[in-house]
C-alpha cells in the first residue's frame, strides 16, 4: 500500500526573542558574573566570561530570533530559564496542550477526523515526564482511537516517526497515523552559556500519514523511500534524568552537565559528510538523480552546515527556493524543524515534484525521506 503525508499543522508559541534582545540578558549576565568575582578573575583563579553579540550568533548559526513559551524568565539575567507555572495532573499538560492546537490543524489539512486516527506518536528531543506517555494524552484529548506511544530520536525523532508511520500504513496496520513533535527545547537549554545560548527555540509540529488511495489533502506527498542511520558519539547530549537523584551529586538547575551540550565544530565535521553519504545512497537505490529533487527540507540546526549538505549534493549553492530555510525566525527546533520548513514550503510544488525531508542529530542519528506530490 502507498502512503503518503496528506496535512501537517504548525504550533508557534506566543512570544519572541530576538539576538538583540537574548545578548543583552547574557552581557547583562556576564558584567554581573564578572563584577562578582572580579578579585578571583584578577588573581587568576576564575576566568572571566566573555560577552556575546548579534554578530556572532548570526555569524555561526543563521539564527536572528527565537519563539519560546515563556520569555519573561528567560531574559532574566538572575534566572535565565522559562518560568513555567506547574499544572494539576488532572490538567491538560504543557506538551500535549502544543500538541493538540498542532495536532488539529494537520487534521484539518487532511480532511480528516480525530476519530479517524488509529495511531499516535508523539516524537521529540525531551519529554516532560516519563509516562504516563504524552501521546496517550494528547489521544484522549484529540478522541481519537487505536493506541499512542512516545519516541525520542532527539532530533531525527520526526523523521523516524514518519517512517513508522509510513511502515504502519503500507503494511495496513494503521489506516491513519498522527505524528507530533512538541519541542519546547527552551527548557534544556543553558542560557548562561555563550556557546549554545541561542540555538534553540519552541514550537510544535504535526503531520497525518495515510494510504495514497483516498487521500483528501490537498497538497498530498507521497513517501517514496524512508532510511534511518545511526551512530553512536558523545559530542551531542542531555544527561538529565531520573538517575540523578541516585547519584548523590549537587545538581543545580543550571548545572550544564543537565542540560544541553555539544561539541559543535566536530559535530559539524562529522554529521554533514553521514548526511550526504546516506541522501547519495538513498537516491542510487532509488536509481533517482539528486538534480531531480525540486526541494530540500533539511533539518534546522545551523544554516552554515546545510549549505555545505547542498553544496556537496548538488555541487553548487542553490536559492532559498530550492533549499529553503526558517532558521532565521524559529532557530534550531529540534525534531521539528524539517517539518516547519516542509509545512511553510510545499504548496507551490506541483504533481509529480520530488523533494528530500532530512533531519539529522544528537545519537548520531539521520533520517531521510524522498517525497512526491500526489
Amino acid at each position: 500500500m502507498r502512503a503518503c503525508i496528506s496535512g501537517t499543522g504548525l504550533y508557534t508559541p506566543p512570544y519572541a526573542i530576538t539576538n538583540e534582545e537574548l545578548v543583552a540578558a547574557f552581557n547583562e549576565y556576564v558584567r554581573r558574573y564578572n563584577d562578582r568575582n572580579a578579585e578571583a578573575i584578577a588573581s587568576g583563579t576564575l576566568a572571566a566570561l566573555e560577552p556575546s553579540s548579534c554578530e556572532f550568533i548570526e555569524k555561526a548559526s543563521g539564527i536572528k530570533s527565537r519563539y519560546v513559551m515563556d520569555r519573561d524568565g528567560i531574559l532574566d539575567p538572575d534566572r535565565m530559564c522559562p518560568r513555567l507555572a506547574p499544572r494539576d495532573d488532572d490538567q491538560l499538560s504543557l506538551q500535549a496542550e502544543i500538541g493538540v492546537a498542532a495536532a488539529k490543524q494537520a487534521l484539518e489539512r487532511a480532511g480528516r477526523q480525530a476519530q479517524e486516527v488509529d495511531a499516535v506518536i508523539v516524537a521529540c528531543a525531551n519529554m516532560q515526564r516519563a509516562y504516563p506517555a504524552m501521546a496517550i494524552e494528547i489521544q484522549l484529548a484529540l478522541g481519537c482511537g487505536g493506541y499512542a506511544y512516545d519516541m525520542n530520536v532527539a532530533c531525527s525523532s520526526a523523521t523516524f516517526a514518519l517512517k513508522t508511520a509510513v511502515d504502519a500504513v503500507r503494511s495496513g496496520t494503521n489506516r491513519c497515523v498522527l505524528v507530533i513533535n512538541a519541542e519546547i527545547t527552551s527548557a534544556h537549554l543553558d542560557f548562561r552559556d555563550r556557546d549554545s545560548h541561542f540555538i534553540f527555540g519552541d514550537v510544535c509540529t504535526a503531520a497525518v500519514v495515510e494510504p495514497v488511495e483516498g487521500c483528501q489533502g490537498a497538497a498530498a506527498f507521497e513517501v517514496l523511500d524512508a532510511r534511518l542511520w545511526t551512530q553512536f558519539s558523545n559530542n551531542i547530549r542531555n544527561n538529565f534524568g531520573f538517575l540523578n537523584r541516585t547519584e548523590d551529586l549537587s545538581y543545580g538547575p543550571h548545572d550544564h552537565a543537565l542540560l544541553f551540550n555539544q561539541q559543535g565544530r566536530k559535530v559539524f565535521k562529522e554529521v554533514a559528510p553521514a548526511v550526504v553519504n546516506l541522501v547519495q545512497g538513498q537516491l542510487a537505490a532509488r536509481s533517482l538523480k539528486v538534480e531531480g529533487l525540486r526541494r530540500l527540507w533539511l533539518h534546522q540546526a545551523n544554516l552554515n552546515m546545510n549549505q555545505l549538505i547542498v553544496r556537496k549534493l548538488l555541487g553548487q549553492d542553490v536559492s532559498s527556493d530550492r533549499a529553503p530555510s526558517i532558521l532565521d525566525e524559529y532557530a534550531n527546533t529540534a525534531s521539528a524543524g524539517s517539518i516547519i520548513v516542509f509545512h511553510r514550503h510545499h504548496e507551490d510544488l506541483h504533481s509529480g515534484d520530488m523533494g528530500l525531508i532530512c533531519s539529522f542529530g544528537a545519537g548520531y542519528s539521520i533520517g531521510s525521506l524522498i517525497v512526491r506530490r500526489v
